[in-house]
């Protein structure tokens, strides 16, 4: 990947997907606004992705999965307070 352009992306991909990535960015360009890129050009394309848009849906996993282990570490809590003997 091009670092040119300021800091490193949070996350990468490998370089079938990085491939893959190009071709889908290639064919969306060409098909929606006839635009025909070549790999370099797709390629600074998937680096500002990767580095300015990746991160927000990143973000936003991490919280969805905190939000999701929080009720079920709560409803876990709530069943082991039911199985104590007082």
């Amino acid at each position: 990947m091009s670092r040119a352009k300021g800091r490193p992306p949070v996350l990468t991909l490998d370089a079938a997907q990085e491939q893959a990535a190009q071709q889908v960015i290639k064919r969306f360009l060409q098909e929606r606004f006839e635009l025909e890129l070549g790999s370099f050009e797709a390629q600074e394309v998937l680096d500002l992705f990767a580095r300015e848009i990746a991160p927000l849906y990143y973000n936003k996993a991490i919280f969805d999965v905190q939000s999701h282990l929080k009720e079920r570490f709560e409803s876990i809590e709530s069943d082991l307070w039911a199985l104590e003997k007082s």
